[in-house]
C-alpha cells in the first residue's frame, strides 16, 4: 500500500464525520460577519484621486532626488578622478535616459493637471542636467575659457625673425 492511499493517524478529514458519513457543507451555519453579497462601493472618485496622486508622485520624482544628488556632488569634490567623474556621469545620464523615453513616461500622466505635471517633470529633469553641467564647469571639464579654444585660432604671420643679434627680414 502506498503512502498516499494509507490514512495517516495525524490526518484529519473534514468532509466526513466520526461515523464516516459525508457532511454536507451547507449544513454548517455561516460564520459571524459573513454576508452573501458584498456592498457596492463607489470607486470612481477614489480612482481619480489615486491616479492624480500617483501622477504627481512621478512628476515630482526627480525633484525628490535633487537634495541627495547635490550632497553627493558636494562630497565628491572638484578634482578630476574616477569617483567625481562617475558621479557627474550618472547625474547626466539619468535625465538624458529619461528624455530618450519621454513619450512613454508622459503617457502616465492623466487627470486634470496632466499638462502641469508634464511641465514639472520636464523642468525637474532639465534642472538635473543643468546642475550636472555646472559641476562639469566647476571641475574644468567644459571648454568655457578662451584658452580652451586656442587650437582653432589662426597663428599670426611673423614679420621678422631675429637670430644671433642681427635683424633678418
Amino acid at each position: 500500500m502506498t503512502m498516499s492511499r494509507r490514512k495517516q493517524k495525524w490526518s484529519v478529514d473534514f468532509t466526513r464525520d466520526r461515523m464516516g458519513r459525508n457532511i454536507i457543507p451547507s449544513a454548517f451555519p455561516d460564520p459571524v460577519g459573513y454576508v452573501e453579497t458584498c456592498p457596492q462601493v463607489e470607486t470612481s472618485d477614489m480612482d481619480v484621486s489615486l491616479i492624480a496622486k500617483q501622477s504627481w508622485g512621478v512628476a515630482i520624482g526627480p525633484l525628490k532626488q535633487l537634495p541627495m544628488n547635490l550632497l553627493v556632488m558636494y562630497m565628491a569634490g572638484n578634482t578630476i578622478s574616477i569617483f567625481p567623474i562617475m558621479v557627474v556621469g550618472m547625474m547626466l545620464w539619468r535625465p538624458l535616459q529619461t528624455f530618450l523615453s519621454l513619450s512613454s513616461l508622459l503617457d502616465q500622466f492623466r487627470g486634470d493637471h496632466s499638462a502641469v505635471q508634464k511641465l514639472v517633470f520636464i523642468f525637474s529633469n532639465l534642472l538635473m542636467v543643468l546642475i550636472a553641467l555646472f559641476k562639469c564647469h566647476s571641475m574644468g571639464l567644459l571648454p568655457t575659457s578662451p584658452s580652451d579654444w586656442l587650437q582653432f585660432i589662426a597663428l599670426r604671420e611673423q614679420l621678422e625673425v631675429t637670430g644671433g643679434g642681427m635683424a633678418l627680414t
